[in-house]
């Protein structure tokens, strides 16, 4: 087991920051850390890299407790956290020199900084100092820091923050080709990057976990789709009133509603016959499934 935590609770005062928290993640998974602010993320993987104690629980790292053995779980743990610490003045290679020393590689340095440089494509920027490069590029210097010395387990915390869509779109291919070694925990207010990248989804909210499962299982068990319609004439207070009756809706305006069904049920004949019994045409209907952002915002509010 890559990280195991067991009933893990870190305090601030009178507030409980992580509340009495288990979870396992096993070998080669991809795992989306997801939270509201304040929720306890950042928290919990600071306490897994050894950066922050617990007020209780254990914490495992390859079978390691961070808290009695933190030098060699560290050694098995590459991170990236927040606000990516870098030295500005100094250049790509010379930073990664100088962490390669920190990792005592030896021999092996010049071979893993090569390796880095070209699988976080830092090739062509490797002559630059870290202060002239876009916060793009500045990230993957993070990344390739945190890999440098071949961890077992990495941990990113808001590896996209502040990116372009572009900048965003190459971080995600890098962390799915190192994910395919190594197990991968990652948090994101980006919805859309754990459903691209995440083979599971672990989401708390104050201080407890609220759910645990495959991404894709999360989508299915929230059992919600929506039904977009839009009528060829207005809806009037007396047919809004059965409508309301049958589903769940949101108007957008006369014509246009939002239908909601729960437990995955479709509504599509329903609404339909609602549509010709009431002699009001549809000029068009359009499914969507629940996404992550759904299941969060239902979780976390």
């Amino acid at each position: 087991m890559s990280i195991k935590i067991q009933n893990l609770t870190k305090i601030y005062g009178s507030q409980k920051a992580v509340n009495n928290i288990s979870f396992e993640i096993g070998d080669g998974q991809i795992v989306g850390f997801l939270g509201p602010n304040g929720a306890g993320k950042s928290t919990t993987m600071k306490i897994i890299t050894g950066y922050l104690p617990a007020n209780s629980g254990i914490v495992e790292v390859c079978g390691h407790n961070v808290f009695e053995n933190p030098v060699t779980s560290k050694s098995l743990i590459g991170y990236l956290p927040e606000n990516n610490p870098n030295y500005l003045d100094m250049y790509v290679r010379e930073y990664l020199n100088y962490i390669a020393g920190l990792y005592k590689l030896g021999k092996a340095t010049k071979e893993r900084i090569d390796y880095v440089l070209e699988t976080t494509g830092l090739i062509p920027e490797m002559t630059k100092k870290i202060g002239a490069l876009s916060k793009g590029y500045r990230q993957r210097v993070g990344l390739a820091q945190a890999l440098i010395h071949d961890p077992k387990v990495l941990i990113l915390d808001e590896p996209t923050t502040g990116l372009d869509p572009n900048q965003i779109i190459d971080i995600r291919e890098v962390i799915k080709k190192v994910g395919q070694s190594k197990t991968v925990m990652l948090s994101t207010h980006i919805m859309q990057e754990v459903e691209a990248v995440c083979n599971r989804t672990i989401i708390i909210n104050k201080g407890q976990i609220v759910a645990d499962g495959k991404t894709s299982d999360l989508l299915i068990n929230s059992g919600k789709t929506s039904v977009s319609v839009e009528f060829d004439i207005d809806i009037d207070n007396e047919k809004l009133q059965l409508l309301s009756q049958s589903f769940n809706i949101e108007q957008k305006n006369s014509r246009q509603f939002l239908f909601f069904s729960n437990q995955g049920k479709d509504i599509r004949r329903d609404i339909y016959n609602f549509s010709v019994a009431n002699n009001t045409p549809i000029i068009s209907l359009t499914t969507e499934q629940s996404n992550l952002e759904d299941v969060f915002r239902g979780l976390t509010k």
